[in-house]
């Protein structure tokens, strides 16, 4: 255990006097690894020691990460809900919410420096592939039930190849060529001694650490109350029947503002929509 004391020194410029204010200790412990760990009933090979160390530096790393865990704890209440269902019904392990978290830190208006955007972080090429509308009026990274759908799929297609989830977890993040490439290569289909890029090579630790971390925040001494956590709010879908010339205006039509619009409806990129009638669109306008 390492024990850090916090000294202020205060000095006075009228007097010339100094003030010592030793503050109460600050103590920081090493995160406790579980005899036995698994991501999506896969167990995690914790003999290996290049496992276990790997494990506990992405612990260590989102145990001492406090502003952010804190956050990740927060909105697991609002989005955890949304994308549960959709994960049971494409018959994808419940453990793939957790994917969402280390790709987007449950951001639905996330974009990386590769411009994969969204809750998902999906490239515009492969949500294309698989049915998304993007234009600049619309994009549906963005919208989370539609990028969820998609991810799934994803990732169905992904097991098909891989035939186990902790390779497919790591082809969401590398992409199913990579991973296969270096399959090919080095003759192993084993993630946990595959030779991968950095990223890769830590991404299945990293959602597995949010996981722990996530569903028992308390073993790692996050206490939320919660009535800190962000709640659902409640919406009413509303369909667009026809071109949207002014969304400012269609906002207050609706009794909300421009920007509440915007907060919930991310995928709308513009302050219009043309309406071609060959495909029907909502909205989600909150009950506040």
């Amino acid at each position: 255990m390492n024990i850090a004391v916090v000294v202020v020194i205060l000095v006075s410029a009228q007097s010339g006097k100094t003030e010592v204010i030793v503050e109460k200790e600050v103590m920081y412990e090493p995160v406790e690894l579980p005899d036995a760990v698994s991501f999506a009933g896969e167990k995690m090979p914790l003999e290996r020691f290049y496992v276990k160390e790997a494990l506990d530096r992405e612990l260590l790393s989102n145990a001492y990460f406090h502003s952010q865990t804190i956050r990740y704890i927060k909105l697991v209440p609002r989005y955890f809900p949304i994308i549960e269902p959709i994960l049971k019904e494409h018959g994808i392990p419940d453990d793939f919410k957790y994917l969402a978290v280390a790709e987007s830190g449950l951001d639905p208006r996330a974009i990386s420096p590769a411009r994969a955007a969204g809750f998902w972080q999906l490239m515009e090429g492969t949500a294309k592939d698989y049915g998304l509308e993007i234009n600049s009026e619309v994009d549906e990274r963005y919208h989370i039930e539609k990028a969820t759908h998609v991810a799934c799929e994803y990732i169905k297609k992904a097991y098909e190849k891989f035939g186990n989830w902790t390779m497919v977890a790591a082809a969401y993040n590398r992409g199913m060529t990579g991973v296969n490439r270096q399959v090919v290569r080095q003759k192993e289909d084993d993630y946990y001694d595959l030779l991968i890029t950095t990223e890769t090579a830590r991404y299945v630790y990293r959602i597995v650490a949010l996981k722990l971390i996530l569903e028992n925040p308390e073993k790692y001494k996050f206490f939320i109350p919660e009535e800190d956590k962000y709640q659902i709010i409640p919406t009413k879908k509303v369909e667009i029947k026809g071109s949207v010339a002014n969304f400012a205006d269609y906002a207050i039509q609706h009794g909300v503002n421009y920007k509440v619009l915007k907060d919930f409806n991310p995928w709308l990129r513009e302050n219009e929509l043309t309406y071609s009638g060959r495909k029907r669109y909502w909205v989600e306008i909150p009950e506040l």
